[in-house]
């Protein structure tokens, strides 16, 4: 589902013009992201969290070059669904 699906759902859903809703989803993934580049996890309680991991430093492959490169260390967004959501998309069949 793309941004653009989102919106169009949720306007039908809600009975709110699309633009409104853009600029509700659009105010949302900044609050995000503001967040997470603060170092502020996001709960949304019974949908799930947003976080920020630490990757350690490690040592990897450069195959075309055939040396060893250090990855430094980095931070990467996570989610963790809440655990009511994660049971309901288990129950999909596919």
């Amino acid at each position: 589902m793309t941004k653009v699906e989102i919106v169009s759902e949720i306007a039908q859903r809600t009975g709110v013009d699309k633009a409104d809703v853009l600029s509700c989803v659009e105010g949302f993934m900044a609050v995000v992201k503001d967040s997470l580049e603060n170092g502020e996890p996001v709960y949304l309680r019974g949908f799930g969290t947003f976080n920020i991991k630490t990757r350690a430093a490690k040592a990897a492959r450069d195959i075309l070059k055939n040396t060893t490169i250090t990855v430094p260390e980095h931070s990467i967004p996570s989610f963790k669904p809440a655990k009511t959501f994660a049971v309901a998309v288990r129950k999909i069949k596919k």
